[in-house]
C-alpha cells in the first residue's frame, strides 16, 4: 500500500508518462494519428463498445495490426528488461549489474545467431524456433554460470557470479563474431537482429512474452522483501533468517527469464536495465515493493520513445533500437553515476 505522497506523486507521473507513450508510439509514424482518434479506434476494439464514427478501416489497420502490436512489444521488453536489471542491481549490489552481468543474454544471442547461421527450422514450432532458441540459450549460459560459481565457492559469493557472468559473456561474444566472420548470406540478418528491433514482429511475439513477463515479475514482486535485504549484504540477509542460496537462485532464474524472452523477441537491446532501475532508485528510493513496479514503467516508457524516435527521426529509414538507447542510455548513466558519486563525497 502506498501512504507517502510522494510516492503517491512519482507513480502518477510515471504512469502518466507510460500512458503518454503509448499514445506516442501508436500515433506516431508516416501516418499521423491524433491521440483522440487513437483512443476512440482503440475503444472500438472493446467487447460491447460501439462508437459511431466514420469509416476509418484503414487506421484501424494501421493501429491494430502493424503499430500497436510494435508498442505493446516495445513495452514488455522495456519492462522486462528494466525489472530484470533492478533485480540484478538489488542482489549483486554493483550499480554496473544489468540483464547482461550473468551472460543470460549473450546465451540468448549465441542461440538466435545459430538458428540465423545454420537455417535451424524446428517443425514442430515453425517460426516460433527462433524466440524459443533463444530463451533455451538464455537459460543454458545461466544455468552454467551458476554451475561454474557453485564449483568455484559454495557459498555463491556475488563477486563470484559478476566474474564469471563476464568472463562467461565474453567467451559467448566471441562465439557470435565467429559465426559472423564466418557468414555470408546471413550477416546482414544477423547484424540487424543483435542491433535490437521490436518492428515487424506482430501480435505473435507479443502474445510470446507476456507469460515468460508475468511469471518473472510475479516471482520477483514475491520476493521484494529479500531483494531489500540483500542490499545490505548477504551476511545481513541470512542474520534476518533468509535461505540465500534458495532465494538467490530464485531471484537469478526470474530476472533471467525476464531477459531471455525480452532478447528473444528483440535482439539484444542493452542499457535499459542500467539506466531506468538507477533513475527510478533516485526518485523513489531503494524500496524493492516500489522500485519493481516503477521500473516496469519506465523500462517500457523508456523504449516505446526510443522506438519512435528510431523509425521516424531518419524517416523512411529506420535505425535500430538498439543504437538510439546506446546513445541516450550511456550519457544519462555517466550523468547519473556523477551525481551519485558527487553526493557520497559531499
Amino acid at each position: 500500500m502506498i501512504t507517502n505522497r510522494r510516492q503517491v506523486l512519482i507513480y502518477v507521473i510515471f504512469f502518466t508518462l507510460l500512458t503518454a507513450a503509448l499514445f506516442t508510439g501508436v500515433g506516431a509514424g508516416s501516418v499521423f494519428i491524433h491521440p483522440f482518434e487513437v483512443a476512440k479506434i482503440l475503444a472500438q476494439q472493446l467487447p460491447g463498445v460501439q462508437i459511431l464514427v466514420e469509416d476509418k478501416s484503414p487506421l484501424t489497420h494501421i493501429i491494430m495490426d502493424i503499430r500497436l502490436p510494435r508498442v505493446m512489444l516495445a513495452l514488455f521488453v522495456g519492462a522486462s528488461l528494466s525489472v530484470a536489471g533492478a533485480a540484478f542491481q538489488g542482489l549483486l549490489r554493483n550499480p554496473l549489474a544489468d540483464p547482461y552481468t550473468l551472460g543470460a543474454s549473450s546465451g540468448a544471442a549465441v542461440g538466435a545467431v545459430m538458428v540465423f547461421y545454420f537455417g535451424i527450422t524446428i517443425p514442430f514450432l515453425g517460426s516460433f524456433t527462433l524466440p524459443v532458441t533463444a530463451v533455451a540459450g538464455g537459460f543454458v549460459s545461466l544455468y552454467l554460470v551458476l554451475i561454474m560459481a557453485r564449483l568455484v565457492s559454495r557459498t555463491m559469493a556475488v563477486e563470484t557470479i559478476i566474474l564469471i557472468g563476464i568472463i562467461f559473456s565474453s567467451f559467448l561474444g566471441s562465439v557470435i563474431s565467429l559465426m559472423i566472420a564466418l557468414s555470408t548470406d546471413e550477416l546482414r540478418q544477423i547484424i540487424n537482429w543483435l542491433m535490437g528491433s521490436v518492428g515487424m514482429r506482430g501480435w505473435p511475439y507479443v502474445y510470446l512474452i507476456i507469460p515468460f513477463f508475468i511469471t518473472g515479475t510475479i516471482l520477483l514482486l514475491v520476493h521484494w522483501r529479500e531483494l531489500n535485504a540483500f542490499g545490505f549484504g548477504e551476511q545481513s540477509a541470512h542474520h534476518l533468517g533468509i535461505d540465500v542460496k534458495q532465494k538467490k537462485t530464485v531471484i537469478l532464474f526470474a530476472a533471467a527469464i525476464l531477459t531471455g524472452a525480452a532478447v528473444a523477441v528483440s535482439g539484444t537491446i542493452g542499457f535499459v536495465g542500467l539506466v531506468i532501475p538507477h533513475f527510478v532508485r533516485l526518485l523513489s528510493g531503494p524500496d524493492h515493493k516500489h522500485l519493481l513496479i516503477l521500473s516496469a514503467a519506465g523500462g517500457g516508457a523508456f523504449l516505446i520513445f526510443a522506438d519512435v524516435i528510431a523509425r521516424t527521426i531518419l524517416a523512411p529509414q529506420e535505425l535500430p533500437i538498439g543504437v538510439i538507447t546506446a546513445l541516450i542510455g550511456a550519457p544519462v548513466f555517466g550523468l547519473i553515476l556523477i551525481y551519485k558519486i558527487r553526493n557520497r563525497n559531499v
